[in-house]
């Protein structure tokens, strides 16, 4: 039987596969290649990485919740300039696009790290994750604010010639406009959705479980919303989304194809199977083939939405 064809494009990257890992989940990839050939996978976004150095939170930083998980890390990372002496360079080794997340506490920041990012060989796109404190606006998040999101987003675009993704935060009134923000700043994709915010009480001692008190939620337990988010953006922005939120299995996968999306990333299920974004990968190509669907592209906003009344 011929192998169904997996390629996909999001934003002018070429994917080999529609799945890559979510970043934040995936380390930088290379703390992976004991348990998979990253040359499986169509991508992976690192962790978040700032212009400079940061340490994170304090521990607890992370708890288990039922059909998931909360994290409070504190994006903690090596830095840029690290990233691209240290790292960077044993990624190159692998056939798999290199996708950077990047953050910052002001806009300056975030441009830093673009400029930083920009002539990188090795680096195929930058997303943005905008679920960060303006501190110079008193704490407002970036992603959470239309004009803040615009601006931020605008700047970047100025800053670098890679694709620009954009990572939306599900926490929001209207995911839409927030979308439709991106859009018009120069996004030339999107990401959803980022974590929703939660929080765990240890009930014996009356404090909570995190150090930072809240966190993000991630996991099974957030797909269903995800997924319907992916439509709502799908609805609102012709540019290519990405779809995030507890994918497990090649099911899972395949909701977020049908809802839009036309790539995904796996992120908390590594926690669980380190192996798992590659195992999905093989799991795909089996569900494609047993359903003698040729190309993945036909699964793409092939969603069937009977009409009402």
């Amino acid at each position: 039987m011929v192998k169904p064809d997996m390629t996909t494009s999001v934003a002018g990257i070429d994917f080999k596969n529609p799945i890559l890992t979510a970043s934040g989940t995936f380390g930088y990839g290379l703390e992976f290649i004991d348990f998979l050939d990253l040359n499986r996978l169509g991508g992976l976004v690192t962790k978040g990485l700032s212009a400079a150095p940061r340490r994170g939170n304090p521990p607890a930083r992370i708890v288990e919740t039922p059909a998931g998980m909360l994290n409070a890390i504190g994006l903690q990372n090596i830095g840029v300039k690290a990233f691209l002496e240290d790292k960077l360079p044993g990624l190159r080794e692998f056939d798999t696009r290199v996708i950077a997340n990047v953050f910052g506490a002001t806009e300056v920041a975030y441009v830093e790290a673009c400029e930083m990012l920009n002539q990188a060989s090795g680096v195929a796109g930058i997303e943005l994750n905008v679920s960060c404190p303006n501190t110079e606006e008193g704490g407002m998040i970036f992603g959470i604010d239309p004009a803040a999101l615009g601006h931020v987003n605008a700047l970047c675009r100025k800053a670098t010639k890679l694709p620009l993704i954009v990572k939306l935060s599900p926490n929001v009134t209207d995911i839409q406009l927030m979308a439709r923000c991106a859009r018009d700043a120069g996004a030339d994709a999107i990401s959803l959705v980022n974590t929703f915010v939660g929080m765990a009480i240890d009930v014996e001692r009356r404090r909570p479980v995190l150090a930072n008190v809240c966190g993000g939620l991630s996991g099974p337990a957030i797909r269903p919303l995800a997924v319907w988010l992916t439509w709502l953006v799908r609805q609102a922005v012709e540019i290519p989304i990405i779809g995030i939120g507890g994918i497990m299995n090649a099911r899972d996968v395949v909701e977020f194809l049908l809802a839009g999306a036309s790539a995904v990333q796996v992120g908390t299920a590594s926690f669980v199977t380190p192996s798992i974004s590659a195992d999905i990968v093989t799991e795909l190509s089996n569900w494609l083939s047993d359903r003698k669907i040729s190309s993945i592209r036909e699964l793409i906003c092939g969603l069937e939405v009977p009409p009402r009344g």
